[in-house]
């Protein structure tokens, strides 16, 4: 699968995961370039049915970055996005997904390098895993 590259998609709270990014850039980090960012205003914002609209758009992956726990600026958004992606990793099976095409992390506005590291950690998962299934659907 090496000519594969996946479409990722990743969910990044306004305050820490986005400025994480950003900080990544600032420091001329090289990350994986499949990655396509979608900023949030709080990882609690994101809800399964996002997952699932990424996935049936021809996602092959779909990462969620929140602020550290206990950081939230918004008290416990990341918290209940943690178990949101709990639930769905459960429930991806169901639908012909991997549970491991769905992740979750928590960085601070200041881990640039975490944030590129854990990019790059999340697409070789998914680039072993191979192009989704829903994308032979769409293609038919």
């Amino acid at each position: 699968m090496s000519d594969f590259d996946p479409k990722i998609i990743a969910f990044c709270c306004q305050y820490c995961a986005y400025n994480a990014a950003d900080t990544a850039g600032s420091m001329r980090l090289q990350y994986s370039p499949d990655v396509e960012i979608v900023l949030i205003p709080c990882s609690g914002r994101f809800d399964v049915i996002l997952a699932l609209k990424a996935f049936e758009s021809g996602a092959d992956g779909v990462y969620v970055a929140g602020c550290l726990e206990g950081g939230c600026h918004f008290l416990d958004g990341n918290i209940r996005a943690k178990k949101r992606v709990a639930y769905l990793q459960k429930e991806l099976k169901a639908i012909g997904l991997e549970p491991e095409r769905l992740a979750m992390v928590n960085v601070s506005a200041s881990q640039g390098p975490q944030f590129a590291q854990n990019v790059d950690d999340f697409t070789a998962v998914v680039k072993g895993l191979g192009p989704s299934p829903f994308k032979k659907k769409l293609a038919a």
